[in-house]
């Protein structure tokens, strides 16, 4: 059996983790088993529907290396990929259903329906709809048309039936036909097919062999089954992956942080450490590996082995392999990733040469947990308008000898033949402690004021070597002349 999966999202201006997690399972099944991955759009709520919002899943998805096989776009033979340009279809299924005579129209009004469900619980029994309209004559809906009244179209549930299926993540379902809340509708009063109608008409027709979906969908799945049926269509195997939590075990959600694709994206994580997170919330490789590229994932991904219990979105994890990923990033790509940051906070790093730039990104990238903490790490190289904390001002006031180390050091630099270097800077820095007889961090740390006004940093011959001579030059002048009350 050939394997096709789809990823049916709606418009609605975001991608949540929680589809996105579901669109990469889909894809890794797909990829793994040599199969179809299939984009479809459903946008039939035309109020909500933005073509901005469908650009902004086409983004999320491209953002994180996922490429489908058809689609709105790109086309393909099961087209059209949109819901909203699928109506003819399901009119043309709706009247199949009508000729085998399993649906009726329901004329109940909102406060009727109220009523009944207000009356059922009052007895202490679940809401279901009753099967009013099931048997109306043609002379009592005619009345009730003249009325105003507009009806809805219901799907007959056959009694007593015990619906069955083998979810491939939770194990063997079954559920009674009378737990399904009676009758259902499956289109609205203004003519509009419901969820439950079309996925199973766009499902069959576009040859769905695995509907890989979120946990909250098992309960629409006995409905679905029953309209395969009566539709006379193949029912497709059923996946349902397990909820994501926040790290307080609550339902993830916005006072969780971070929850679309997009955000994640601007807080500057990059999409293979992403994808990895997301593959590994509520699935894990029997070899235990972690760190693992599209391809790789892709290659041990089973959905036997996706875990029923719900996953625990944590952003502990999340930025340790963020940071494992930006270490070993390719340094080019990763500088042009890190630009952005870098102009947003001002820095300007089009004023620096390009080879420059990267070797700096190479430096700091170590501390990084974000592309988002490059300015803070990148600024030490880029901004010569230092101040000095006061942190470091404290430290230099404690010891009125730590300025003169800066002094010195500051007058063996303008001493120096040539441009500094690691060695050359090792080098000075020992005559200064010769001199002065000052070592440890009463040597390395007002050398460090000097420079930066910071107490920590990156190490110091690092920075010299990148910054070189003149630079440092200004910036000891800089520092000397913030430190005269002092000195």
């Amino acid at each position: 059996m050939s394997v096709r999966v789809r990823f049916a999202p709606s418009p609605t201006g975001f991608m949540h983790v929680g589809n996105a997690r579901t669109a990469l399972f889909n894809y890794l099944f797909a990829k793994h088993n040599r199969g179809k991955f299939i984009l479809r759009i459903e946008d039939t709520d035309l109020e909500r529907h933005s073509e901005e919002a469908v650009k902004v899943i086409y983004e999320a998805l491209k953002w994180m290396g996922i490429k489908w096989d058809e689609g709105p776009d790109v086309g393909g033979n099961y087209g059209p990929y949109r819901q909203s340009e699928r109506r003819e279809i399901y009119k043309e299924h709706i009247e199949k259903l009508k000729e085998k005579g399993l649906v009726y129209e329901c004329f109940c009004t909102t406060e009727e329906l109220e009523k009944m469900r207000k009356e059922q619980l009052e007895r202490g029994e679940p809401p279901r709809y009753t099967g009013k309209c099931r048997n109306l004559t043609e002379e009592e809906k005619e009345k009730l048309r003249k009325e105003g009244r507009k009806p809805v179209l219901r799907f007959k549930v056959p009694k007593d039936r015990i619906i069955k299926f083998k979810d491939l993540v939770k194990g063997e379902i079954e559920i009674s036909s009378n737990q399904l809340g009676g009758d259902f509708v499956i289109v609205r009063s203004n003519g509009m097919p419901v969820y439950n109608f079309v996925v199973v008409v766009d499902d069959a027709l576009m040859e769905i062999s695995h509907v890989i979906r979120g946990e909250d969908h098992i309960s629409n799945t006995p409905k679905q089954i029953l309209l395969y049926e009566a539709l006379g269509f193949k029912v497709p195997q059923f996946a349902h992956l397990p909820m994501i939590l926040g790290s307080d075990r609550s339902k993830l959600s916005k006072r969780h942080g971070a929850t679309s694709v997009k955000e994640f994206k601007e807080k500057g994580y990059l999409p293979e450490a992403f994808v990895n997170f997301l593959a590994l919330l509520g699935w894990y490789p029997k070899d235990g590996k972690e760190v693992l590229s599209m391809e790789e994932l892709i290659e041990r991904f089973e959905i036997k082995d996706v875990n029923s219990a719900p996953a625990v979105f944590d952003t502990t994890k999340l930025n340790w392999l963020n940071q494992v990923y930006i270490r070993q990033y390719p340094l080019n790509k990763l500088t042009e990733l890190t630009i952005p940051y870098l102009k947003k906070a001002g820095l300007n790093p089009e004023n620096f040469p390009r080879e420059w730039l990267e070797k700096v990104i190479g430096v700091v990238r170590e501390y990084f947990t974000t592309l988002s903490d490059a300015p803070k790490y990148a600024e030490l190289f880029l901004r010569d308008d230092i101040e000095i904390e006061p942190e470091a001002l404290k430290f230099l006031q404690e010891e009125p000898k730590r300025v003169e180390v800066i002094k010195l050091f500051y007058e063996k630099l303008k001493g120096l033949n040539g441009e500094i270097e690691q060695e050359s800077f090792k080098a000075l820095v020992k005559e200064v402690g010769k001199e002065l007889k000052a070592k440890g961090k009463n040597l390395f740390m007002p050398i460090r004021i000097g420079i930066t006004g910071k107490t920590s940093g990156v190490e110091l011959p690092i920075l010299a070597e990148l910054l070189g001579k003149e630079r440092l030059i200004k910036r000891l002048e800089r520092s000397l002349s913030q430190l005269k009350e002092i000195a």
